[in-house]
């Protein structure tokens, strides 16, 4: 008996079939540039480089990964509607980048210009401390911030980022006063954590991942437990209402064909179905996410309004 994941491969090598018999263009009939709109190394970059070996496995076309860093993407998205629109040319996204990043000022792109096909995962927001901190759990972190507001620092990737719209949102939740301090990415954040220069980090899932042992999270920003991670409780089994993270997925030109951003659709949905495809996400310390084109437009419009709420309550939008 076939498995949904089968079915959809088959329909879709079908399709790409009886268009080589009819004449028709068979997509896609040839690599696809896959940009990311940062630099190498990076997270965007990871999860792109894994999508590659399945992508070929799946449709027998490569995925080039090319770079356009700049802006914190913004570089790369102000540009994407003037590329090619024939569906050999996508362009990684971000969340919550898209949604801020034009709110706060003229970035070259507007959040409606991006045309997103496909969002495929994200890295859940943790709270991370070092292994030895006095922070057992998510009470001890919210009893101290309590009787001492704004004395608890903590690291975080940047401003008006995932992290910092975390740490507004959460201080909000548990009525408490932090004090955030940005820096240059998650690496430097990590780092500013491990040598003690804060007492916690809003980080990610991924940072769990990567420092093991080094660090301890008090809870992450998921709807159930990460299996990485089973020890570590959800926020929202703690009482608060805190699902999300950076979320990561792909874009193409505005005037791309709607039946050829339908096949991208489906295509990273079925790259996103494969179990080893999602074994290697979520050991990297990544949440799955399955959003096709036709839930699109619903999950964005929440995000935007969760996000634009954050920023303006925290006075990160003029």
């Amino acid at each position: 008996m076939l498995n949904l994941r089968t079915v959809k491969t088959l329909a879709i090598a079908s399709a790409i079939a009886v268009g080589a018999a009819t004449g028709a263009l068979a997509f896609p009939d040839k690599p696809i540039e896959y940009i990311i709109p940062f630099g190498p190394g990076g997270e965007s970059d990871i999860s792109a480089r894994f999508q590659q070996p399945f992508f070929k496995e799946k449709f027998g076309q490569d995925l080039v990964v090319s770079y356009k860093p700049g802006g914190g993407g913004a570089v790369g998205w102000a540009q994407l509607n003037s590329m090619n629109a024939d569906g050999y040319t996508i362009m990684g996204i971000n969340l919550p980048h898209i949604v801020i990043q034009p709110a706060q000022k003229d970035v070259g792109y507007t959040t409606d210009d991006i045309n997103a096909f496909y969002m495929f995962h994200y890295t859940p927001d943790a709270i991370v401390v070092t292994a030895d901190s006095p922070y057992q759990t998510l009470e001890d972190f919210v009893a101290d911030a309590k009787a001492n507001p704004g004395s608890v620092t903590m690291s975080g990737s940047g401003k008006a980022t995932a992290n910092h719209l975390a740490q507004i949102r959460f201080d909000k939740m548990a009525g408490i006063t932090t004090t955030y301090v940005p820096f240059k990415g998650t690496g430097a954040s990590t780092t500013a954590n491990l040598g003690n220069q804060v007492k916690a980090q809003w980080g990610y899932t991924t940072v769990g991942a990567a420092q093991g042992d080094a660090v301890r999270m008090l809870a992450v920003a998921m709807e159930e437990r990460h299996p990485l991670f089973p020890d570590v409780p959800t926020f929202k089994e703690l009482g608060y209402d805190m699902v999300g993270g950076a979320y990561r997925g792909m874009a193409v030109p505005k005037d791309t064909p709607e039946d050829i951003v339908k096949a991208l659709s489906e295509a990273f949905g079925e790259v996103n179905a494969d179990e080893a495809f999602r074994q290697q996400m979520l050991d990297g310390g990544f949440a799955l996410l399955d959003v096709g084109i036709d839930e699109m437009d619903a999950f964005m419009e929440a995000r935007k309004a969760e996000y634009i709420e954050a920023a303006t309550e925290a006075g990160l939008l003029n």
